[in-house]
């Protein structure tokens, strides 16, 4: 009776052990800009929760999704590189998609596992961070323009790239906290190849720059939604979709407004798995995941970023919802955008070249 009594708990044993698929909780790590997913606040779906019911009810085991988030393409990339880390899914802007390929730092994707991939626009595939389509998904994409409080700034200062280095507002101007985009700003306004290699013309973005850190009131990324919304500050360069979300919480007696410079960057983010990730396939599946209408849309909403995906443009519903105006911010008509993309987008530097801005940089900070 021992013998059999052992024999059938050995047994049950073994199918307990065999049945842990179907009980334990897959983790996928993803790593994000902040506020750049829906996330249930203010009514808006929940995308992490909805892809963990999701993928449970398809496929009959938990999933836990740890959502972490950066500031900026270069300290995901620190992050990254430093080799103490692992996530599954990152969404980096192009150039980075670019440097982070060049150095055997993303996967290949399989699109077997990614069909809804097909719901992403020709126009927006292809480009230069990504030829051959093998890293990368699309996520959004947008325009840089300048934000500003129409009650302390005068209409006819509204223009260009000028209103940054316009004195009149001293101490009132925030800058972007990141090299790549800082520099762009002073680099469109003299006209200078946002993507050289030309030492020089850097010293030249550099001393632009320098003329106006006097005027500046901070060196922000997300501080700047709290800074606009409240009043804080009057002027800042920023993600056009990141406009309307100041506009919705900008307080009393704020009168928050947006133009495009003629010179400016256009960009995409994108999706895409490091090469340190530990769950390629569940990556994917949530990849496709969010390129399913529900998700796409919500996330389109709640971010106020261009889609690629045609399940949300195409959308009258979303295109009702978002409105006229936002959809004309959103959507600008440049006429050929891939054009407008090619020339002015940010492209992958050279390391050398890299390293000397980041040493320009640091000089500004410290000066």
């Amino acid at each position: 009776m021992k013998k059999i009594f052992a024999f059938a708990l050995a047994l049950c044993m073994l199918f307990a052990l065999a049945g842990c698929g179907s009980s334990k909780t897959l983790t996928l790590n993803v790593y994000n800009w902040g506020e750049y997913i829906s996330d249930g606040s203010e009514g808006s779906l929940d995308t992490i929760k909805a892809f963990e019911s999701w993928y449970a009810e398809t496929y009959g085991e938990k999933v836990k999704v740890n959502y972490t988030t950066y500031a900026s393409n270069e300290d995901m990339y620190a992050k990254l590189s430093s080799g103490a880390v692992s996530y599954d899914v990152i969404i980096p802007s192009d150039y980075m998609i670019a440097r982070l390929a060049g150095e055997n730092m993303l996967l290949p994707l399989d699109f077997s596992n990614i069909p809804n991939y097909e719901y992403i626009g020709e126009e927006f595939r292809g480009l230069y961070y990504d030829p051959d389509n093998v890293y990368s998904v699309p996520y959004t994409y947008g325009v840089v323009g300048v934000i500003y409080n129409a009650a302390v700034v005068d209409e006819a200062d509204a223009e260009g790239w000028d209103l940054m280095w316009n004195d009149k507002y001293a101490g009132e101007i925030l800058q972007f906290n990141n090299s790549r985009d800082a520099f762009a700003t002073a680099m469109y306004k003299i006209g200078i190849d946002v993507n050289t290699t030309d030492r020089a013309e850097w010293d030249r973005a550099l001393a632009e720059l320098k003329t106006q850190a006097p005027l500046v009131k901070s060196y922000v990324m997300d501080e700047i939604y709290n800074m606009m919304e409240s009043g804080e500050a009057a002027v800042g360069a920023y993600y056009a979709g990141d406009y309307f979300t100041m506009l919705d919480a900008q307080a009393e007696g704020v009168d928050l407004r947006f133009y495009y410079p003629e010179r400016t960057n256009y960009f995409f983010d994108a999706m895409c798995i490091p090469s340190c990730c530990q769950q390629k396939e569940l990556a994917e599946i949530f990849i496709n995941f969010m390129l399913s209408e529900e998700p796409a849309i919500a996330n389109a909403e709640y971010i106020y970023y261009a889609s690629p995906n045609s399940l949300v443009y195409e959308n009258e519903a979303y295109q009702e919802e978002l409105g006229e105006e936002a959809m004309a911010v959103l959507y600008p008509g440049v006429g050929d955008f891939r054009a407008m993309y090619n020339e002015l987008a940010y492209q992958n530097l050279d390391a050398d070249t890299l390293g000397y801005i980041n040493t320009l940089w640091e000089s500004l900070k410290i000066s």
